[in-house]
């Protein structure tokens, strides 16, 4: 009899994953670095030329000795701070591996450390980011998952789509069970401007699969999360 009630089960939760699965896919945003055809990217030179326009605009001298190399010094750093306009989560995860043994848990990353920018006032927010998922028969390197954190947080962000975005890229390529991801962060639109308080930490998750229905798999993550610390 608990053989039968384990099939059914299992036939369930393969039907909820293919489900969670397209509908993932049908929400998802687009995820390509590519500028669309009608907004070519500007040059260096014209983006630089930017940069000593904004100079200006708050009240300094592009000229003066400390700020000749200024822009150009901002745009290399823009290459790298938001490179990941430059990668999609699907070329990160396009390897897996389907020896993982008798192996039926989630496989937890934990504090993987991330900055990004508000993409309303282009300033930083500072955090962690916790990712599960529960693999059906392949995994993923470890490192890859970090990997994807970084790919869509260089980018302008708001912290509920990065959540958003990071959540449906590991459901797309692996068709777990089920995806959980928490985000802490700290926005330094809020501690550096506007209300100016420092200190407060913002809290965004999403889960899906056997992490959204089955409660006790949503406080086993939570659980493991703060017990670990």
């Amino acid at each position: 009899m608990d053989a039968v009630v384990k099939l059914f089960k299992d036939e369930a939760e393969t039907e909820a994953r293919k489900r969670t699965s397209a509908v993932a896919r049908a929400a998802s945003v687009k995820d390509s670095a590519v500028v669309p055809d009608d907004l070519a990217r500007p040059s260096r030179a014209e983006a630089e030329a930017a940069i000593r326009t904004l100079l200006a605009y708050i009240g300094e001298d592009p000229d003066r000795e400390g700020l000749l190399e200024t822009p150009a010094r901002v745009i290399r750093s823009y290459d790298e701070i938001f490179g990941g306009y430059n990668e999609t989560a699907a070329d990160v995860l396009d390897r897996t591996f389907g020896e993982i043994g008798n192996f039926d848990d989630f496989v937890l990353l934990k504090d993987i450390p991330f900055h990004s920018h508000c993409e309303h006032h282009m300033v930083p927010f500072v955090g962690k980011a916790h990712v599960a998922y529960f693999p059906v028969d392949r995994v993923v390197g470890l490192s890859k998952i970090a990997r994807v954190v970084d790919t869509f947080a260089h980018r302008l962000q708001t912290q509920e789509h990065l959540t958003s975005q990071i959540t449906t890229a590991i459901e797309e390529a692996l068709n777990p069970r089920g995806v959980a991801v928490m985000i802490e962060a700290e926005h330094m639109c809020m501690s550096m401007r506007g209300v100016l308080k420092p200190g407060v930490s913002t809290l965004t998750s999403q889960f899906t699969g056997v992490f959204r229905d089955d409660p006790a798999e949503q406080v086993r993550f939570i659980t493991m999360l703060r017990g670990l610390r």
